[in-house]
């Protein structure tokens, strides 16, 4: 069970409800994730109630939740970005890297690529190197940076270690709020 994702949805959530759901998260059973799953596809179902359950199902390993978690993966409130790439990691389905990275490449979506960008990271999966490579060049060749996501970008690329990544770092390390992460990057490479 996730604790911080309880704590944080029990403040929005319907007391009733949260306590019903939270129940069949601690359960693990075959019976609890399928009411789980339930809450997934059911109309009108309030997005706390999503996520709690898309959350807890990907935790357990169940390819149910893939679409819903990749929906809040992509979601403006970074912390329900967070717990579904948490949930994502832990899901392990095959699917989940060339999602992220789609995520990840959306130009209209740049400020919210944090945790796609993480994700791809820590999946180190074909896909991450490459993405990270295009989302970083991306953000250093627009208008409007987005710092925190092009930092996340630097220190995955240090992190894979992929040499195809040294142009852009190279080309990072010229921005002062890169320079740091940069060299790392360059170092480990």
């Amino acid at each position: 069970m996730d604790y911080e994702l309880a704590r944080r949805l029990r403040v929005e959530a319907d007391p009733p409800a949260y306590r019903r759901l939270l129940a069949l998260a601690r359960q693990n059973t075959p019976a609890a994730r399928d009411a789980l799953v339930a809450e997934l596809t059911a109309p009108g179902r309030p997005l706390w109630a999503r996520e709690l359950a898309a959350c807890t199902l990907g935790r357990a390993g169940d390819p149910r939740a893939f679409e819903t978690l990749v929906f809040l993966l992509n979601h403006r409130d970074p912390p329900r970005c967070a717990a579904a790439a948490r949930a994502l990691l832990r899901l392990n389905d095959p699917r989940t890297a060339r999602a992220a990275a789609a995520l990840a490449n959306n130009e209209l979506r740049t400020a919210y690529a944090l945790h796609p960008v993480r994700l791809l990271t820590a999946l180190r999966a074909p896909e991450s190197a490459p993405t990270l490579i295009r989302v970083l060049d991306r953000i250093l060749a627009g208008p409007a940076p987005h710092w925190q996501v092009a930092r996340a970008c630097v220190e995955g690329l240090g992190v894979l270690g992929d040499s195809r990544a040294r142009l852009v770092l190279i080309a990072a390390r010229e921005h002062k709020e890169l320079r740091p992460a940069a060299q790392e990057a360059l170092r480990l490479l």
